[in-house]
């Protein structure tokens, strides 16, 4: 038994539109415990919704639309449903009288177009809306169970708490839940962790799925189990394996972020941070402060951009900034140190480089970037060359995220 959700919108597949609906109804699929492997955008054409249809009964026991419920002639997917299912459609007192009264109580007189809404197939029930004017309907038919929503998610959300998931629930579906844990890796590619995971991946529950996003690597472990607990039962030997196998390179699970966890080691240690950015401009400082208490270890920061602001305020030597170049590992060390110590704390990080889309030479191209890292008992760095073909503001956030890291990595040394 699966289900397979169809979402029903021209603006959908002309990206005027985010599907936020298709993620959240997959969400809420996993927590039934009910797996759903295709997921179909359809524009407002009955043709060619009538053909995902026609696919989608043979692979699926629950068909779940979103979209196409409004009064307006391209909202089809009721009627078109009706066509493929060859039943007629029937105008619903109960439903024309809902519709009318919520107009009422808006002030507003309901137009003869909306009369269409309370159109519903012959044997279908009404999907109640309590919070827009347009119901869906829950069909038995034709071998499959029909959920239909209207598109707007705060309407489509309502709608499937309130009716379809109790109603799911009744017929005796999600009986079991869907768990996942999300492990994650920094400094690694991801086809080198497949590599080294490539036993894990076969497996059929749980389910092991990697997948990237600006340089952090995952892997989604999921379970289907009675409960959570059986399930995160099954999930924790496989992931705390994997964690051995990829050890230093694995930084943490599921909401944990590198600031985070940066954050939790500071504060095991009692230490604290401060951060000079150059073609950052504060997006380190930024990743910092969005952690709720980081204030316990982090102390403030410098953009320092100009030559000026780097000597004068961190005390970057002037000589080795003309000699080397503002980018260079020499000048992101003593930008760390400086910011270290004239903010009196334990660590310091400076990051120094091109950020584009500008400004690069050949011995110094555009995503050219130093991280300095200084520490209670030593100053180090490191230089990475990140290429220019994904923009400046990808160099930046991989500038960011490699600094966290490499302290990071720093703080995890006995």
């Amino acid at each position: 038994m699966s289900a397979e959700l169809i979402c029903v919108g021209s603006e959908l597949l002309l990206g005027d539109i985010l599907n936020t609906n298709a993620q959240y109804i997959a969400q809420e699929l996993a927590k039934l415990g009910i797996p759903h492997y295709y997921q179909t955008v359809v524009g407002d054409n009955p043709e060619r919704l009538q053909a995902a249809i026609e696919s989608a009964i043979h692979r699926a026991e629950i068909l779940i639309f979103t979209g196409g419920l409004g009064p307006t002639p391209d909202d089809l997917t009721v009627e078109t449903l009706a066509d493929f299912f060859q039943t007629p459609l029937q105008e619903r007192p109960d439903v024309l009288r809902d519709i009318e009264a919520k107009y009422a109580r808006r002030g507003r007189t309901m137009s003869p177009s909306n009369r269409k809404q309370a159109l519903l197939p012959e044997g279908a029930d009404v999907l109640p809306n309590p919070v827009g004017s347009a119901p869906g309907i829950i069909w038995r038919v034709g071998g499959v169970m029909i959920f239909t929503f209207p598109g707007v998610p705060s309407e489509m959300r309502a709608m499937w708490q309130e009716t379809a998931v109790p109603t799911l629930k009744a017929l005796g579906w999600g009986q079991q839940v869907f768990h996942s844990r999300t492990l994650k890796f920094w400094g690694i590619p991801e086809s080198e962790l497949a590599e080294k995971v490539s036993g894990f991946l076969n497996s059929v529950n749980p389910t092991v799925a990697p997948y990237a996003n600006y340089g952090h690597v995952k892997l989604r472990v999921s379970a289907r189990a009675e409960s959570t607990e059986a399930a995160e039962a099954l999930i924790h030997p496989i992931a705390q394996q994997i964690q051995e196998i990829a050890g230093s390179d694995y930084y943490g699970s599921d909401e944990e972020t590198l600031a985070t966890v940066v954050g939790q080691l500071l504060q095991q240690r009692g230490e604290t941070l401060a951060v000079a950015e150059s073609c950052t401009g504060g997006y380190l400082g930024k990743r910092l402060t969005e952690v709720p208490g980081s204030s316990a270890y982090f102390s403030g920061g410098v953009i320092a951009y100009e030559n000026r602001i780097k000597e004068h305020l961190l005390g970057v030597d002037g000589q080795v900034l003309e000699r080397l170049g503002a980018v260079s590992g020499p000048v992101a060390e003593q930008m760390a140190a400086g910011v270290r110590d004239c903010c009196g704390t334990d660590w310091g990080i400076g990051i120094t480089g091109i950020a584009g889309p500008s400004g690069g030479t050949p011995e110094k191209p555009v995503g050219l970037v130093y991280i300095g890292l200084a520490g209670p008992e030593s100053v180090s760095h490191v230089g990475y060359r990140l290429g220019d073909t994904r923009g400046r503001d990808w160099i930046r956030e991989i500038s960011v995220s490699h600094a966290l890291n490499q302290l990071r990595l720093a703080l995890s040394r006995p």
